[in-house]
């Protein structure tokens, strides 16, 4: 126990050392790993989860393998970081796009046009694949995928639909089914479409009818003017 408590203590003063010095901490460095998270994402967009390598990664993005290790313990955990920082890039967009000060049409046509497109962008869907391709071996990068972060498109939409139904301007009785009702009516026949290779890419007019017509479905069962 005195031994584990005096290397505690010694690298809590390294890490104070290297802070007052300028110098980040192994593994703290938020450029580098950005550096490393961009070399992965080209290495996967390439090929599958499988076909990667570690070596291909630290090739790609421009570092030695023990750079690599001192951020990532091994590829599933490179490629949940990478699945996080979309995840989080993806959501980020879509809160922004909710304003609570717009019309509640043009704040759900902005959030459903802004998270149908990323979530049927290149990168996510192959990275919705690699997850399905592996999920029998690798319950937990599944797992991780899924709930990984406490917020995601159906808690930023269940949040705004909270909020005007407090202001009187929805009445739903069940935010969170609301919320995935919404989603769905604007991803209907084109996500799984993407998802299964049946088409390449959707057309941003597509993508706009679907919203559009999520939109006039949603506020007619639960615009308070419809009631």
């Amino acid at each position: 126990m005195t031994s584990e408590k005096s290397a505690r203590q010694e690298k809590s003063l390294r890490d104070q050392e290297q802070q007052a010095s300028g110098r980040r901490a192994a593994g703290e460095d938020p450029v580098k790993r950005e550096q490393i998270l961009e070399g992965a994402k080209r290495v996967f967009m390439r090929s599958n989860f499988d076909a990667a390598s570690m070596n291909d990664i630290t090739r790609e993005a421009g570092v030695s393998k023990g750079t690599l290790y001192v951020y990532f313990e091994n590829k599933e955990d490179l490629f949940e970081a990478l699945i996080a920082r979309e995840r989080s890039r993806i959501v980020s967009s879509a809160k922004q796009s909710l304003n609570d000060d717009a019309p509640i049409e043009e704040a759900l046509h902005d959030f459903g046009v802004t998270l149908v497109t990323s979530i049927t962008s290149d990168y996510t869907i192959r990275a919705m694949r690699t997850v399905l391709g592996v999920i029998d071996r690798m319950p937990r990068l599944a797992q991780r995928f899924f709930t990984a972060t406490p917020e995601n498109g159906y808690t930023v939409l269940k949040a705004y639909l909270d909020r005007q139904v407090e202001a009187g301007a929805l009445l739903i009785d069940d935010t969170e089914l609301a919320a995935k009702q919404f989603i769905e009516l604007s991803n209907a026949g084109i996500f799984k479409g993407r998802l299964f290779g049946m088409c390449d890419t959707v057309p941003a007019d597509r993508i706009e009818k679907n919203v559009a017509s999520a939109v006039r479905i949603f506020l007619a069962a639960y615009a308070r003017r419809a009631r």
